[in-house]
């Protein structure tokens, strides 16, 4: 027998030797990919327009376990986030109900200004406008901007939007989720009035006066159109998702998109997975014949929270138990939706930049609001999204666009308007 290898056995060698070498040009592709992306990632003014601040003893630092943290920001190379002075929506429309949301408020803007003034003054500063943005960028501190999540602190005196101008309010999203003074949310079914309220109108001119963006995320369709009419300055939606991709009252219409663009604003796509990824038609139908046989409908997230007496919670604790029973069959027979990914979150950013074009595009995620998906869990993340962004095709200056430069182009434009209205 002679020596060497079998004609099989050097189409098997032949064959090791091309995967191989296949293997390793793919790994060189990647490895290039991966470089090209950390580049443009590392340049970008990287924003994230809504955060919530977990309460008034708020530490970002490393002892905490909150999604947005200094340490993740700074892993992340996340630039800045907006953080939400958010105030749950109170049924009762009175001086009391004002007052004690007036108060919630203020004690989350201090939390904002004593976590950059007095806990960590050498990595992080508040930035009141796109320059502060620019500058504090540049020296390596992440920047926190301050948004206020539900105008309901407002009460009926428009003295306090200034007020929340001072302490460096520069958004206001108008609603949450249930309906307020100023306009109604698009939680509740039935509304209040029919979009936005004559004092509501006033808040949206003061707000233009001021040099606030008017934040039309959580409210109802028929306000936001109502806003789109009244206000003088572009908007933001700072946290809202595409409603032609999931059903949900808290995304956008094309319809809405498309409005927004017109008036030169910019829609920030949420990180929330029931807002990005929905059941099918099938169930979303199953599931409202059951709720409308049994003449009941649980409450959650996005929709107002009616108060309740101790017999009315009763109730409605037997009937929920009802629900969840008869839901095992819905789900046996239609499964619910798989939980979004990070593909879902930027195919809502593809479908708004298809509808709204890319100047009209940014991210928000509602991180420690109920934000955070696999794949862009927390700010730590954020290069992920830079990544999918590159391996989808979008240019450098598409993804500064994305990533905060529409944000800043909108915060100007407001910032100028105000200065023509004074």
């Amino acid at each position: 027998m002679k020596s060497g290898l079998s004609f099989a056995g050097l189409i098997m060698v032949l064959a090791l030797a091309i995967t191989s070498f296949s293997r390793q040009a793919s790994n060189a592709g990647d490895e290039k990919f991966v470089k090209k992306a950390e580049a443009i990632h590392a340049r970008a003014i990287t924003i994230d327009t809504h955060v919530d601040i977990p309460g008034s003893n708020y530490d970002p630092g490393e002892k905490s376990t909150a999604k947005c943290t200094l340490p993740k920001m700074e892993k992340g190379g996340l630039k800045g986030v907006f953080l939400a002075v958010y105030v749950g929506q109170r049924p009762e429309l009175n001086e009391q109900g004002y007052k004690a949301a007036y108060d919630q408020a203020i004690a989350k803007f201090n939390a904002a200004h004593n976590v950059a003034e007095k806990l960590y003054p050498s990595r992080c500063a508040i930035a009141s406008s796109p320059p502060d943005v620019e500058r504090i960028a540049k020296t390596g501190k992440r920047v926190f901007m301050i948004g206020v999540e539900n105008g309901y602190p407002i009460g009926t005196d428009l003295g306090v939007i200034k007020k929340f101008y001072d302490l460096g309010a520069r958004y206001i999203t108008l609603s949450h989720s249930g309906h307020n003074q100023i306009c109604d949310s698009s939680g509740p079914a039935q509304p209040m009035h029919n979009g936005l309220s004559p004092f509501g109108k006033q808040v949206v001119a003061e707000m233009n006066r001021l040099g606030i963006m008017v934040d039309v995320s959580h409210i109802s369709e028929k306000s936001f159109f109502d806003v789109i009419q009244t206000t003088k300055a572009p908007i933001i939606a700072s946290h809202s998702g595409c409603m032609a991709l999931n059903v949900s009252d808290r995304n956008l219409t094309d319809e809405q998109l498309k409005a927004l663009a017109k008036n030169g604003g910019v829609v920030q796509v949420v990180a929330l997975g029931g807002f990005l990824k929905g059941d099918s038609p099938e169930r979303r139908k199953a599931i409202a014949a059951l709720q409308a046989e049994l003449g009941f409908r649980p409450m959650g997230r996005g929709r107002g929270v009616p108060a309740m007496s101790e017999q009315q919670r009763a109730e409605y604790a037997k009937q929920q138990q009802v629900y969840q029973e008869r839901m095992k069959e819905v789900d046996a027979k239609f499964p619910p939706a798989k939980p979004a990914t990070l593909a879902d979150f930027v195919d809502h950013i593809d479908h708004a930049v298809k509808i709204a074009g890319i100047d009209h595009v940014g991210i928000g995620t509602d991180f420690d609001g109920g934000g955070g998906i696999p794949g862009f869990n927390d700010d730590a993340d954020a290069p992920n999204v830079t990544r999918e962004l590159v391996r989808r095709g979008y240019s450098e200056k598409d993804i500064d666009k994305i990533w905060g430069g529409n944000l800043l182009r909108v915060w100007r434009e407001v910032e100028k308007k105000a200065a023509a209205l004074k």
